[in-house]
């Protein structure tokens, strides 16, 4: 049995389902199913003037707050107890998710869409890879955008596509500024969640106002000094594309971090999979540095990018094992004479209370987003 069946055994009514779009303190921006606008019309005696507000602003109850449960963007979840007049609601169930992404938290996403720039800031093939590998580490389908196609000659972007296809990817050449693959980048969204990643400056949020019409977000512009852009999205929230799906956009940053085990980097490289794929390794460890018989190392253009990681990957581990299982729990304090301590480590999200006028300034902030719904 469903959760929502165990919330409704009998049948007599419909539960109210629906999606978190956004999430700020401890309230819930959720749009409600088709399936509840009816019951907006037909339960809440108002008609019309109650159709358009499909969206309500919810708390969690008590009892998921008791056993842990988080509430995430892109969360399924079970409305109760609805203020229609007030636009309120109540989280009652989670349902159980497709898939779950840590950072950025968003729940039942279907594909990631890596937007970067071919100029202003220029692209850099180090850190496209570092952004592929942390897409391709989540399991969802990696997809690829480059933005600011009209700054560019025709050349650079055949030989950006040439490229990328030896890496194992085919991209979307984007310019919002003539409109160029705009349809061809709706048709990968329609219907799907996405989330969509990329460093600050490349124009993320400027795809997202043009396929979205009126969703407004703030765009900034490229540092002259850094060559890299400033941070525009502040937190993670869902927006309906207009022919359908949804899109996460998520603040940008300028180099993901890379938390894997050695033995498991190359599966994220196309190029390394298609070599194992091919052939295989003398040795089941093999780590494809400089082992003989090896059928992944080679004269592939992204190698050098996996030893490069590759040497993170181990030191990070090495660096692990030697905390051993006091480093989720324990902290490092240097004394003035330089020697070394290990502390407990204090959760600041769990012994840390905002004060009450903070919580109304957020409740403030969200009921007005929710009138712009």
């Amino acid at each position: 049995m469903s959760a929502a069946e165990e919330l409704n055994p009998t049948g007599d009514a419909q539960p109210l389902l629906g999606t978190v779009l956004a999430v700020q303190a401890n309230y819930y921006r959720v749009r409600l199913d088709s399936v509840a606008e009816s019951r907006i019309a037909s339960g809440a005696g108002e008609g019309e003037a109650l159709l358009s507000s499909v969206t309500l602003l919810c708390t969690r109850r008590a009892r998921l707050k008791k056993i842990g449960q988080q509430v995430m963007v892109g969360d399924r979840v079970v409305v109760e107890e609805p203020d229609w007049a007030g636009g309120r609601g109540a989280i009652a169930e989670v349902l159980p998710r497709e898939t779950e992404l840590d950072r950025p938290s968003v729940a039942n996403a279907n594909q990631i869409l890596l937007v970067f720039a071919l100029a202003e800031p220029e692209l850099d093939p180090y850190q496209l890879s570092r952004f592929l590998l942390k897409g391709e580490s989540t399991g969802l389908s990696v997809c690829l955008c480059l933005n600011k196609s009209d700054l560019v000659a025709e050349a650079l972007q055949c030989e950006w596509h040439r490229r990328l296809g030896e890496w194992g990817y085919a991209p979307v050449f984007v310019s919002v500024r003539t409109g160029t693959g705009l349809e061809e980048l709706r048709n990968l969204l329609a219907d799907r969640i996405t989330v969509v990643a990329g460093p600050s400056g490349v124009g993320k949020s400027s795809i997202i106002n043009d396929l979205i019409p009126g969703v407004n977000l703030r765009v900034g512009e490229v540092s002259g000094k850094l060559s890299r852009g400033r941070h525009t999205t502040r937190h993670v929230e869902l927006f309906e594309l207009p022919g359908g799906g949804l899109l996460a956009d998520t603040p940008g940053f300028n180099q993901p971090d890379l938390q894997c085990a050695p033995a498991e980097l190359a599966g994220y490289f196309p190029e390394a999979r298609r070599g194992l794929a091919s052939g295989r390794c003398q040795f089941s460890d093999c780590l494809h540095r400089d082992e003989p018989n090896c059928a992944v190392r080679g004269e592939w253009e992204r190698y050098e990018h996996y030893l490069e990681c590759l040497d993170e990957a181990v030191a990070r581990e090495e660096a692990l094992l030697e905390l051993g299982d006091g480093e989720s729990s324990l902290k490092v304090k240097v004394s003035r004479a330089g020697e070394r301590r290990y502390e407990p480590k204090l959760d600041s999200k769990k012994y840390r209370r905002s004060s009450r006028r903070v919580e109304h300034q957020k409740l403030q902030e969200f009921e007005e987003d929710l009138e712009e719904v």
